[in-house]
This record gives C-alpha cells, structure tokens and sequence, in this order.
C-alpha cells in the first residue's frame, strides 16, 4: 500500500471519509470506529441511486467520484469506498480525480490480502457478492495476483442487498433466501466464503447458521478494511493521538428513515443525519 502524499494541508485530527450506496458501508465504519475509537469520520450513503448492483459501470463510476469529491471537500484525510461494486468499478476513477497524493482505500485488496496470508492452506473459496461486482470479475484478478492456486467460484445474490436494506434480515424469510442462495452448486466444497458485499455483515449470523454443520470459515472484509485503514494512516503519520470523543457526520442524497434508524443501531448515539442531493451539485 504505498502512497506518496502531500501532508501539507492534512493533520491527523482530520475526518475519515467513508462512502456506500446505503446502509452497508456502516459495517466498515463500525469497524474502523470500533478499531479507532478516537477517529472522526464523515459517512455518505447514496441512498437516491441504491443499489449500485444493478447500475452500469459508467453510472457507478460517476457517482463514486462525485461523493469522493464531496468527502475530499470536507477535509477527509482518505476516503474508503465501503462498496465493493464501487471499488471493483471506480477504485481508478476516483484515485485519478482526487489526485495521486490522496489517500484511497477499497474494499477488495484487503479482504483478499487478508484471505491469501491467513489461509493459505485454502483453495476452494467462495464469493457471494452483487451482480455489478461478480461481472467485474475483481475477485478472480485479484487472487490470481497473489495465489493463483485459489479455485475460486462466485455467484451474484441480488435480492441480498435490498433486502438488507428494507431491514428484512434474521427472519424466516431472510434465512430461506439466503439458503437458497448458498445451496447453489457453484458453492460445494468450498473451505472459506467472503462476504463481497458491505451489506452483507448484516446476515452474518444466518450465513453461520447455513453452515453450522460445515466447516466453512466466513470472511467478513470490514475488519479487514478497518486493519488495512489503521496502517495506511499509521504509514503516514496521520492517526489521531488526541484521546477524545468524535463526531461523526452522516449524509444522504435521499432521505429515508431506515438508513437513520440504522445508524442509531451501529452507533447507539443520536445521529444528525444530513440530505445532500450529491447528483444536484457540482463537483
């Protein structure tokens, strides 16, 4: 993860700025807040254009950089694109219009890091992610770099998503979906399973109970994404070493209740939820 930055205009009390297209990326953010207590971010939800799965390429790409464009204007000292659709589509886009000093985090290179020096021993994995990422085929090309001796066999679960995000999870029918998602034959055999999509944490606990009687380990990547942010800031100088308590900002491009309500679950603190209709405004 090497970076040439101009740290002349960054402190380490700035922000950490984190994007997604709704509710998913919270699992990053709660993971980098509950690594990095003492850290400030500033999180943007693109809730006007969820679920960036089933959006083009183009329009991903043209939505990441806006928002990253916005979270640079606030002063972020990185932006993380807690979207693996965003990362595997706009990771270049937005590193080239921020600037090549900028810090910029995806999703992806962790998670697969993380995976290829934990368990190399592994070489079937499994990839459950939204259709805009399995077509990417980022996963694969990523894996191969590092070991192609991996198998590794993904499917789309589109329903996954949006399901999430109207709050359908640890329920009868959540856990009947997502059985019939992972009963796919593209899946036998496999020994890990990453979770490849930031919603995804969420069903957690219904992806362990399919596989309770299996020995299948699953990868959740905001911790991973939480330990690669820790040592990018670390790297340059620019963790925060004022022992205080933060406060984060939230914002929107569409208002919805259900995006406020899931911040107050993450966070359990009063959250000041601002609209920001991001395609309405210049970059």
């Amino acid at each position: 993860m090497g970076f040439n930055f101009n740290m002349n205009f960054i402190t380490p009390d700035a922000p950490i700025g984190i994007f997604d297209s709704g509710i998913g990326g919270l699992t990053v953010a709660q993971a980098i807040s509950n690594l990095l207590p003492y850290e400030q971010f500033v999180y943007f939800g693109d809730t006007a254009h969820l679920p960036y799965g089933d959006k083009s390429p183009q329009a991903i790409a043209r939505y990441s950089v806006r928002i990253a464009h916005f979270l640079k204007k606030k002063g972020c000292k990185i932006v993380v694109i807690a979207c693996n659709t965003a990362s595997a589509w706009a990771y270049k886009q937005v590193q080239e219009a921020l600037g090549k000093d900028f810090l910029v985090l995806n999703v992806v290179d962790p998670a697969v890091d993380y995976v290829c020096s934990t368990f190399a021993k592994y070489s079937r994995m499994g990839v459950i992610a939204t259709k805009a990422t399995v077509n990417s085929g980022i996963y694969r090309e990523s894996f191969k770099k590092i070991n192609p001796k991996i198998k590794l066999n993904s499917i789309s679960t589109p329903l996954l998503a949006p399901m999430i995000e109207e709050g359908y999870f640890n329920n009868k029918i959540s856990q009947t979906i997502i059985n019939n998602y992972l009963d796919n034959h593209r899946l036998l055999g496999i020994e890990a399973l990453i979770l490849a999509c930031t919603h995804y944490p969420l069903i957690l606990p219904e992806v362990q109970k399919y596989y309770k009687s299996k020995n299948v380990e699953i990868i959740n990547p905001a911790t991973c994404v939480a330990r690669a942010t820790k040592a990018v800031l670390a790297q340059h100088n620019l963790l925060q070493t004022n022992v205080c308590v933060p406060h984060h900002s939230f914002f929107v491009s569409d208002y919805t209740e259900g995006f406020e309500a899931a911040t107050k679950i993450f966070f359990n603190q009063k959250v000041d939820l601002q609209h920001y209709p991001i395609w309405e405004t210049a970059e």
